[in-house]
């Protein structure tokens, strides 16, 4: 809290003999009139605007727009939220660190204090993209992988050593120990914060922001947050609110209870597809209903966890019973469940049976008609009924222009004294990975119980497939062990691979080198199976087209199956001991059988593996780090390098210039993600980036990935639109990062094409169709095209996230008029764009467009300025979001 105590509204609470204060809901009704109806969700909004009232920042009308909008259903008014606490991860986490050295930089040379640049809300950055899948299959592999992420990552992890001791509230939390949303879920997250003002213990609800578009999992423990890019993140923790409209909140109602052998993934498959087709870009979820009485805290955080695939800010899960056994069994504090409890029931946060509050709009589903499912071939939203599977791939197939009549159907394969022929439609990866599942014992739980029947039943996984366990917290194998799974998951080759995002995050790693050379003299169509969130086009691995979402133990059987064209329903996933056919209803565990085994998650589990988490292994505590408080960057590194963003900017902000004659550097289709923008997997050795890298001595397999070279901005520029299935439709028969310099109408990379118009001192602009910028909270896919000279980007629609990253880089977003896209405008990439009025430029106004063809006709189309807030137009006339930040601290 950064202003000192207000009593209007500030009530006490006795928990224990602790006294506490907060600011009471029940005194703000007083003025406000009731707010029983008030979704959960705005209550916890409302008490941070209670908080934080100061007249200024927050004023009486924004919480007179709460209850407004208990009329309404919507608000129109702009609030500014200041979230408790910050998460941050390895790959957006590095970026962030290296801004605030950078402006530390920045500070200094325009005669500021250096010691200014600093959080000032707590932070904690948890290592867990950095591992990638090198070895699989054999006992070795965890510690193998290991060793080659310490080797390869020690420049980012001795600049992360050098954050961690440099800057305040600053923790990290060591390679090795789980990823962000697990641990964060199972340690981190307190439910309800306190913080000592004025000789008063202020009680509060535990808030964040992070920078994973992942953080939503913690709505599942009644925790608000969600993801934001690393550039709005890092201005929260320097203090700055994040400014925000009032959301609408979709009122979601479970009822009833999953069937027999139906999982929490099918669960969220289903929910995902009805809220994707509903329409929550930019909305609240929250979650009621008497179904949640038969919900597990694991299973909430499973649907939580994958509100940005449904399109949501947050889906979220009030606190209940259910809430405090978590909490119970993940070894907090006797006195932090009570404060929960008896704070959550004071503030009318606490979920009562039959609540019913006022939503926006609503949607229901009964958890009994959940059929298991998949999601794919390249959207999570895209669900797949199982039976349905060998159609949708083949149809996927036949819709992928690269994959043509010429592609034979098989290739004879010698790998690891074993010949096969590999298939089109061969699973070549089937992962259990960390983030969507691995938040719930009951599915891993079946997956190693699907293993167990399996091997007893004398089958083993298809020699084609890469297999891989890489759970999210180190207290998964503990289970595993004490339910004796982990012997029958080894013996299928889900062996551990590390504890970290892996294949999900496109850390795949290689695949077996005559795998990979079938796959592509072929043009194989092959699949990967993963207990992940993510399968958009080029994420996983570049040689596999079709990428399917599935429960882990659906990940075990496709592993044992090896193809997508079978029906797992009917078809057998191979032959017995006994020479018989096995079918997956043969060996799928039971209900009760999987309950049993959950019993061997226990709290002395979660005390053990927590008791030192940020300590690190020896390898960690090794790492060396100076004591200046600002960074000596290193001039040879390709990790670590000062961002260029500030190196020029003045005390004072230069006005804004209209947009003259720009060029058009792509013209994408629908669903562009951040991973096509700003790819986080391998880097080819022929790309921008694998030139630059070679030219300084960097081998092939010292490359890494894009992902890990974060804090480099020359790997990162010619990295972006560098994504291998991205298609431009300037440069049609290419795929890739490919456009046309239209002057010389040469074919080139985008990075090329961009440095010369640079030199050309030409400006760029991006057209897109709808959606543009879903996926993660990846601030370098708004870094990257600034760097490259974009200064606007016109699209149908845009995700949340990148269209605030677009603003807090200084990129002005439009949206076309309804109705109106590239195709109804006949746009081919070669017209010129201009862009006039920015200097009186206003939140959501109305802004021209002039486009003038190549032989001068013009034409004037009115676009949606999507500058929603008045904070964001503050940004965007600064340049950015951190260039305001380094001003107002100057």
């Amino acid at each position: 809290m950064s202003q000192a105590l207000h009593n209007a509204y500030l009530d006490r609470l006795s928990v224990r003999q602790q006294t506490y204060h907060y600011y009471s809901l029940s005194q703000a009704e007083k003025s406000l009139g009731s707010l029983t109806k008030l979704p959960k969700s705005l209550a916890v909004l409302l008490e941070n605007l209670l908080r934080h009232l100061d007249g200024e920042t927050v004023q009486q009308a924004d919480l007179d727009a709460v209850s407004a909008w208990l009329e309404h259903g919507h608000s129109d008014r702009e609030i500014a939220y200041r979230p408790a606490r910050v998460l941050m991860q390895d790959f957006t986490g590095v970026p962030a660190v290296v801004d605030l050295a950078a402006m530390r930089n920045a500070v200094h040379r325009l005669g500021g204090e250096v010691s200014r640049v600093n959080p000032l809300s707590p932070v904690d950055l948890v290592i867990d993209h950095s591992v990638t899948v090198d070895h699989f299959g054999n006992p070795q592999a965890l510690l193998e992988n290991t060793r080659l992420e310490m080797t390869r990552n020690h420049e980012r992890y001795q600049f992360l050593r050098w954050g961690q001791k440099a800057f305040r509230h600053f923790r990290v939390v060591p390679p090795g120990t789980g990823i962000c949303h697990q641990v964060n879920l199972e340690y981190l997250a307190n439910a309800v914060w306190c913080e000592t003002v004025e000789d008063k213990t202020i009680a509060y609800p535990d808030t964040l922001v992070g920078t994973d578009s992942h953080t939503t999992m913690i709505n599942g423990l009644g925790v608000l947050g969600w993801g934001v890019g690393g550039i709005e993140a890092e201005a929260a923790m320097l203090g700055q609110p994040v400014s925000m409209l009032l959301p609408d909140v979709v009122g979601f109602k479970l009822s009833g209870k999953l069937g027999e052998g139906i999982t929490a993934t099918d669960l969220v498959l289903t929910v995902t597809q009805m809220l994707r087709k509903h329409g929550v870009v930019g909305k609240f979820v929250e979650f009621y209903g008497d179904g949640l009485d038969n919900l597990a805290l694991a299973d909430r955080a499973t649907i939580a966890n994958m509100a940005p695939e449904y399109g949501a800010t947050c889906g979220f899960f009030p606190i209940d019973d259910v809430t405090l056994a978590y909490l119970r069994l993940t070894n907090r504090s006797d006195e932090q469940i009570a404060l929960v409890e008896a704070y959550s029931k004071a503030q009318g946060l606490w979920r009562h049976p039959g609540d019913e509050p006022r939503f926006t709009s609503q949607l229901a589903l009964d958890m009994g008609t959940v059929e298991t499912s998949l999601a794919g071939p390249k959207r999570p939203q895209d669900r797949v009924a199982l039976a349905q599977v060998p159609a949708a791939f083949t149809a996927s197939r036949e819709l992928d222009v690269s994959s043509g009549s010429a592609a034979v159907d098989a290739v004879d394969v010698t790998w690891a004294d074993e010949s096969f022929s590999l298939r089109q439609g061969a699973v070549v990866i089937a992962a259990i990975t960390s983030c969507t599942n691995t938040s719930n014992p009951s599915v891993l739980m079946a997956a190693g119980l699907l293993a167990k029947h399996a091997v007893e039943r004398g089958l083993r996984r298809k020699p084609w497939v890469k297999t891989s366990l890489a759970p999210g917290s180190k207290v998964v194998p503990d289970y595993f062990a004490k339910a004796g799974l982990m012997p029958y998951l080894d013996a299928l080759g889900f062996q551990l691979v590390g504890y970290g995002c892996t294949t999900c995050i496109g850390n795949s790693g290689p695949l077996p080198e005559p795998i990979e050379h079938a796959i592509k003299t072929a043009d194989l169509t092959v699949g990967a199976v993963l207990s992940g969130n993510r399968n958009f086009e080029g994420r996983i691995h570049p040689l596999v087209k079709t990428n399917w979402l599935a429960s882990p133990p659906l990940v075990v059987a496709y592993a044992l199956a090896g193809n997508m064209t079978l029906d797992l329903t009917l078809d057998p996933l191979g032959v017995g001991h006994n020479g018989e056919p096995v079918f997956l209803k043969d060996i799928w565990p039971s209900a009760k059988e999987v309950s049993d085994a959950v019993q061997h998650v226990s709290v002395d589990l979660f005390h053990k593996e927590y008791a030192a988490v940020f300590d690190g292994t020896p390898e960690w505590q090794a790492i060396a780090v100076g004591d200046n408080p600002t960074y000596e960057w290193p001039q040879d590194s390709t990790y670590i390098r000062e961002t260029p963003f500030f190196t020029t900017m003045g005390k004072d902000p230069d006005p804004i210039q209209d947009i003259h004659e720009a060029r058009i550097l792509a013209l994408l289709g629908d669903s562009v993600t951040t991973d096509h923008i700003s790819p986080a997997g391998s880097i080819k050795k022929e790309s921008p980036a694998g030139r630059y890298l070679l030219e300084r001595g960097v081998s092939v397999e010292d490359f890494n990935s894009y992902g890990s070279r974060r804090g480099n901005h020359e790997v990162m520029m010619r990295g972006t639109f560098a994504n291998v299935r991205i298609r431009n439709e300037m440069a049609p028969g290419t795929e890739g990062g490919y456009t046309r310099h239209i002057p010389s109408q040469n074919v080139m990379a985008i990075y090329d094409a961009a440095m010369r118009y640079q030199d050309e001192q030409v400006p760029l602009a991006l057209i897109a169709g709808k959606e543009y910028g879903s996926g993660s909270s990846r601030d370098w896919a708004a870094k990257g095209p600034r760097l490259l000279g974009v200064m606007v980007v016109i699209a149908e629609s845009f995700e949340r996230i990148h269209r605030s990253n677009l603003i807090g880089m200084g990129i002005l977003p439009l949206e076309f008029a309804p109705g109106v896209t590239r195709k109804t405008l006949g746009l081919t990439g070669e017209e010129c764009i201009s862009v006039a009025g920015l200097q009186a430029l206003t939140p959501g106004a109305t802004v021209d467009v002039t486009l003038t063809d190549r032989q001068g006709r013009a034409q004037i189309i009115q676009t949606r300025c999507r500058i929603d807030t008045r904070n964001e137009l503050t940004y965007y006339q600064h340049g950015g979001i951190l260039h305001y930040v380094i001003r107002k601290m100057l």
